[in-house]
């Protein structure tokens, strides 16, 4: 594991958590690369990830999540915010925490709902259908243990920048 000047900070957590925006404050205030898996996907496939799903289906979108953590496993000092799923592949933990540590942002499932339909800009397709709130307290549940076996921290009635400085806080203990 490199140093902590170098060493990655990954962000890994459900949808609506405050990944990115956190990322994004960790980065600025670390003056490092900020790099959101989807964001890169999106960029690479000329196409936004709903459109990823809907043309080329969920397993060709893990492919590209799995493409994507071995390349910046080979990285160093980045920021690094996960789609919601990407951590739950071992072999993307593999990649991703050898030369990084992986912090897990949790929230309740109300919290995720409420973030998630504030934001507009933003569709989610692993929550089309009848009942949003049902399909966010079911795939929590399907994630808890994979999500647990890394550092969580609870982003629920905290502001991004506060969450920033608590990860911040930890980093020289790791």
């Amino acid at each position: 594991m490199p140093d902590n000047n170098n060493t990655n900070i990954i962000l890994t957590g459900f949808m609506g958590t405050g990944k990115t925006t956190v990322g994004k404050l960790l980065a600025k205030k670390l003056k490092r690369e900020f790099v959101d898996t989807d964001q890169l996907i999106e960029e690479r496939q000329g196409l936004a990830v709903p459109e990823i799903f809907a043309k080329l289906g969920e397993a060709a979108f893990r492919r590209m999540e799995a493409a994507i953590a071995g390349e910046l496993g080979e990285r160093q000092g980045l920021v690094i915010s996960t789609g919601g799923r990407l951590m739950l592949d071992p072999a993307n933990v593999k990649a991703l925490s050898s030369t990084g540590h992986v912090f897990c942002l949790v929230a309740t499932s109300e919290e995720i709902l409420s973030r998630v339909t504030s934001d507009a800009d933003n569709h989610r397709p692993l929550l089309d259908g009848a009942n949003p709130g049902e399909r966010i307290a079911a795939l929590l549940q399907e994630r808890k243990q994979g999500y647990e076996r890394f550092l969580t921290l609870d982003t629920g009635n905290k502001q991004p920048s506060d969450i920033a400085e608590d990860i911040l806080k930890i980093l020289p203990t790791l």
